[in-house]
């Protein structure tokens, strides 16, 4: 037993040993079993210097795997997003000589029709006994919380009109408020995607939607919620009236646009305040071929258009900022993650080699004495 013993000492001894005759021993007490243990030098060369670690450090080491390729993911998702905010900009951009020259348009009809304007049915206020609210929500998640404030500040409000005895139905436009409306049984009337990309088409249906519903009669004001983008690092819940609409407020409706720029590797958003269109002006000889009137109540319509694809624009860029932030934060905290663990599996792996040395001195003692 004593030899046995000694022979498994001798082994680990050697094992960890540089030098391939580091060991040697002789037992002259035991008779003819006694014999030289002596390392192959041929293994040593072709041996590689593994460190044998417990289950600890290699959980450790596959979880900083892990934070890694999700750390390169998030970042991945961030640049992404950055790519669809500038492609939203192009997009608010493209839109602004329409929605300029409607306004400039108007102006100049509202100041030669005067207070003539007001037998319009969509510049008509009414009393208010039913709302329509029109909420645009993003169609995924990864935002942040872009889709919690919005739901938060709509159900705050329809709970405000409720208990004022008014009648409240729904519009919503993105997956994420239908989900959640919908599992609470609000009153929901019609539903519509989202998406990545806003355009004309998807914003006349849902202007068609709500002119029907007000001219029908079945609603008597509209109110729209959307976030506002303001900049990567904000955006604001805001709400604003649809219809009717206010002559005043659409002539003297200033717009501004946005445009992501990078500096010192980071990425900013300059906005630019373009102002009121200036009212396009009219000879006062100028014969109409149709009634000022009729081509105000066929402006209006094009008017609603365009500022539902404005806001729908606003609030995918806002979303798309929203996730930029999400995930840079994401990023951060996956490379904290991964230091704090890289210290940690150090620690296990140098624990686990102090161990082995000690076991090995402990053998070499043990083969002395």
């Amino acid at each position: 037993m004593k030899f046995y013993l000694l022979t498994g000492l001798v082994a680990t001894a050697t094992a960890f040993t540089s030098s391939p005759a580091a060991f040697t021993a002789q037992n002259k007490h035991v008779g003819d079993r006694a014999g030289s243990f002596q390392a192959d030098s041929s293994a040593h060369r072709t041996r590689q210097a593994t460190i044998v670690m417990d289950g600890k450090a290699n959980a450790i080491r596959d979880r900083i795997k892990i934070v890694k390729n999700t750390q390169k993911i998030t970042m991945a998702m961030k640049l992404v997003a950055a790519a669809k905010v500038r492609r939203a900009q192009d997009a608010v951009v493209a839109t602004r000589p329409f929605s300029e020259t409607l306004q400039s348009v108007f102006g100049g009809l509202v100041q030669r029709l005067g207070s003539d304007t007001i037998d319009l049915p969509l510049l008509t206020q009414r009393d208010v006994k039913k709302v329509t609210l029109v909420i645009i929500s993003g169609d995924r998640g990864l935002c942040g919380g872009y889709n919690s404030f919005m739901i938060k500040k709509t159900d705050a409000r329809f709970k405000e009109l409720v208990a004022q005895g008014i009648e409240v139905e729904m519009v919503l436009v993105g997956k994420k408020a239908n989900a959640y409306f919908s599992r609470r049984n609000y009153p929901i009337v019609k539903y519509f995607d989202c998406g990545q990309n806003p355009n004309a088409k998807q914003a006349n249906a849902i202007s068609e939607e709500i002119l029907s519903t007000y001219l029908a009669g079945e609603t008597d004001t509209v109110e729209l919620y959307y976030t506002k983008f303001v900049s990567l690092i904000a955006s604001w819940p805001s709400t604003r009236t649809l219809i009717p609409f206010s002559a005043s407020e659409i002539s003297q409706e200033s717009d501004e646009i946005y445009q992501l720029t990078s500096s010192e590797g980071k990425f900013e958003v300059e906005r630019k305040d373009l102002g009121a269109a200036e009212p396009q002006e009219f000879p006062n000889d100028m014969i109409f071929e149709q009634d000022p009137i009729q081509i105000v109540n066929s402006i209006l319509p094009l008017y609603l258009n365009g500022q539902l694809l404005r806001c729908l624009q606003e609030s995918v860029a806002s979303e798309l900022a929203a996730r930029m932030n999400a995930m840079q934060a994401a990023a951060d905290n996956a490379g904290d993650l991964s230091s704090a663990l890289s210290q940690e599996y150090n620690r296990a792996r140098q624990a686990s080699v102090t161990a082995e040395i000690l076991e090995i001195v402990s053998g070499a003692s043990a083969l002395e004495d």
